[in-house]
């Protein structure tokens, strides 16, 4: 059984929390429940009494606790210290080291892995200092899970909502050797390039070919690299999503601009992943003015696209080489046939155009193969997925 330690801060998102409790122990997790001050006055200790099946935890210094000590006894007890929410003020005592109260002092005591869900006013979640805050706790091996975009309680609409609790809860109770490797910052000393999202090939000032790529994979992964560790660069063609804070990112439009922007980047990093969906062709000539509609038919003429993959492969300089196939049909045959081919470490395949994951899903699941050898990652949430990645191209950085 599972030991979580939930903390619960004074944000709006803390009703979402009791439900995070009832999730918890449902997948068979015992969790204890710490909560400050300000929580107390959104939702009632009782609330989370009986939910958990365990008193909550409110004061720093107790008197009824064996040697008053219940900070250190809870520290021990936990194996995973999840606080959910977040708010901004949290995050700034846990990248400070401040310990003012139970919850922090807790923060402070914890030696086990420690996960962070962040919930505040999309203002706020973009501040600078806010950032730089978060900046500071992954460093300290601390894990993020969220936020997401949309409605908030004030009436804005943003990054800042705390994420779901299924979401939640999932990534905190997967159990695959492999992911529980990132806790310990495996990646550190490491610098990882990732490219994601679409390329946009312009035809005239209006229209442009694209592809159906929303880039939630290639931003999951460089989201979980930057909690394994590494310094993480992100060249993203244009997506509706926000980088994870600490990346350096890197903003382009079409194939040859995310080609020249990975090519001035990859020597100076050890490993590269090629999760972008780059056009395999683009327009012979871009009209300068709108195409008018005209004749029953209009013939494009197309050129092929320089090979970024192919192309950081074949270096002699090389970083350790991830690449992405999106296959329709005989997914093992293309993937197998790309990775000889390319002479790549590794490479990822998923399907598309099914009913479950793939372009703009939550979800996705990936056939990873390398030079004698194959896993299947199955389907689940594009953030644990990544994190499951991330940790088989450590096991295999090892032996390279």
């Amino acid at each position: 059984m599972k030991r979580i330690l939930l903390g619960v801060t004074g944000g709006v998102a803390a009703y979402k929390s009791a439900e995070l409790v009832r999730l918890l122990r449902k997948q068979g997790a015992e969790v204890q429940v710490v909560m400050t001050q300000s929580a107390m006055r959104f939702i009632s200790p009782l609330t989370f009494q009986a939910l958990s099946g365990n008193p909550v935890h409110t004061e720093l210094l107790d008197a009824d606790v064996e040697n008053a000590m219940g900070h250190i006894s809870l520290a021990r007890w936990a194996d995973a210290l999840l606080i959910a929410p977040a708010t901004a003020n949290t995050l700034a005592k846990l990248a400070h080291g401040l310990a003012d109260d139970l919850l922090s002092t807790l923060y402070l005591a914890a030696t086990c892995s420690v996960y962070v869900a962040p919930a505040m006013n999309q203002a706020m979640w973009n501040k600078v200092v806010t950032q730089e805050n978060m900046q500071a706790i992954r460093r300290h091996g601390v894990r993020v899970i969220g936020p997401e975009q949309g409605d908030q309680a004030c009436g804005e609409t943003g990054y800042g909502r705390m994420a779901e609790p299924s979401v939640i809860c999932t990534q905190l109770l997967a159990n695959d050797e492999v992911v529980s490797q990132l806790t310990h910052q495996c990646l550190i000393g490491h610098k990882v390039l990732i490219s994601a999202g679409p390329t946009c090939e312009p035809l005239d000032p209006v229209r442009y070919l694209t592809n159906r790529s929303s880039g939630k994979m290639g931003y999951a992964l460089a989201n979980a690299a930057l909690n394994a560790g590494a310094e993480v660069t992100l060249v993203s063609g244009p997506v509706a999503l926000s980088a994870p804070i600490g990346v350096d990112l890197i903003k382009v439009t079409t194939a040859e601009d995310m080609y020249q922007a990975v090519m001035s980047k990859v020597t100076t990093h050890s490993i590269y992943i090629g999760a972008a969906a780059v056009a395999d062709y683009s327009p012979v000539l871009s009209q300068s003015e709108k195409i008018k509609k005209q004749d029953e038919q209009l013939t494009l003429v197309l050129q092929k696209n320089k090979d970024i993959l192919a192309d950081v492969s074949a270096r002699m300089d090389r970083p350790f080489t991830v690449g992405f196939a999106a296959e329709t049909h005989d997914l093992e045959n293309y993937a197998r046939d790309k990775l000889t081919r390319k002479n790549l470490d590794m490479i990822a395949a998923n399907w598309v155009g099914q009913e479950q994951g793939g372009f703009d899903s939550e979800q996705n699941a990936l056939h990873v193969f390398w030079p004698g050898g194959d896993k299947s990652l199955p389907m689940t949430n594009k953030t644990l997925l990544a994190e499951q990645l991330i940790a088989l191209i450590v096991e295999h950085i090892k032996v390279v």
